[in-house]
């Protein structure tokens, strides 16, 4: 059995072609950015994504190596995310569900990136830090659904980051160059630590950071605020695997792919004698393969969803959805 799918949530337009083994035939993508971008303007995205879709998809079947007889289902970021860019996904699934006659998945972007992860790294009931730009979540699974034990109430952490970044003239994305900073700092600058119970706000941080700049020593800041918003996360994550007993910590998403984030969360699982598992960085960010693997565990688990159903979800909550094929 095989599965296109495809994730058009924000900034990249996706297409992943999986097999029920979750080997990888294809994972092709593109994505909108823009040298002297201030962040993702909805439209603008969306735009893009239109002109490219067809461009894409012809990729990932030449990468694949598979025609559409041998395609069973289309799968499909339903939310959350933005608006403008899900309506790409979801207008590009149902036409290749109608012209192909394939059943339709619309699956959740936040539980994608959780299944894949655990897929590959073999991580089998983690707790999962996830994150990314627009969110920033601490998941376990319990009792059928992956409840969320703490989020941020402010902005994402790569949002954060990015921003950021901006600010010091890095450009879109800045957390790649902020990371190979964290590293050369050398003097760490107090910043506002903000946890709340099981949440984080990032917004205070940012601000103290940005009234810094041009004070501090840009690689010493740089530092100071990914180690503080590192910290919080780390915390808040220990906390949830302390509270629910599991004995595995999953960390994915876009800042996934963060050096400095991956040695602070493996210290703190070797520290409690629990397993790290981070999956390969080309999953960690959005990539239609999550999408297709999903799309498959939930259609030979009886789900699929309707044309009438297929309406995006941009608000869709990870702990909303029934969990039925683990």
């Amino acid at each position: 059995m095989i599965c296109l799918g495809i994730e058009s949530t924000a900034h990249t337009f996706g297409i992943g072609i999986v097999n029920e083994k979750c080997k990888i035939l294809a994972n092709e993508k593109i994505s909108y950015v823009k040298k002297d971008s201030v962040g993702i303007h909805p439209r603008e995205a969306a735009d893009f994504h239109y002109k490219n879709a067809k461009k894409v998809i012809q990729n990932a079947l030449e990468k694949a190596d598979v025609s559409w007889k041998e395609i069973d289902l289309v799968a499909f970021s339903q939310g959350p995310g933005l608006g403008n860019c899900l309506r790409v996904g979801a207008v590009t699934a149902r036409t290749l569900s109608l012209i192909h006659n394939k059943p339709l998945v619309g699956v959740n972007h936040c539980i994608a990136h959780i299944e894949i992860g655990r897929k590959l790294t073999k991580a089998k009931d983690p707790i999962t830090c996830y994150a990314s730009g627009a969110n920033t979540q601490i998941i376990g699974l319990e009792q059928g659904r992956y409840r969320v034990f703490g989020e941020t109430i402010d902005i994402g952490i790569g949002n954060f980051l990015d921003v950021f970044g901006r600010e010091i003239h890095l450009g879109f994305p800045a957390g790649p160059k902020m990371d190979e900073m964290y590293f050369t700092g050398k003097k760490f600058i107090e910043l506002p630590y903000t946890v709340k119970g099981m949440d984080l706000a990032f917004s205070g941080l940012l601000t103290a950071g940005k009234q810094k700049i041009k004070k501090e020593n840009e690689k010493d800041l740089v530092y100071s605020l990914m180690h503080t918003a590192f910290s919080m996360l780390t915390e808040v994550s220990e906390r949830a695997m302390a509270h629910t007993g599991k004995k595995e910590l999953l960390l994915t998403g876009g800042v996934a792919s963060s050096n400095a984030l991956r040695k602070m969360m493996k210290e703190m699982c070797k520290q409690r004698k629990a397993k790290f598992f981070v999956p390969p960085r080309e999953v960690c960010v959005d990539n239609g393969t999550q999408i297709s693997w999903l799309g498959l565990l939930m259609f030979k688990n009886g789900i699929t969803t309707k044309l009438s159903e297929s309406q995006i979800r941009p608000k869709e909550r990870t702990d909303q959805i029934q969990i039925t094929w683990t």
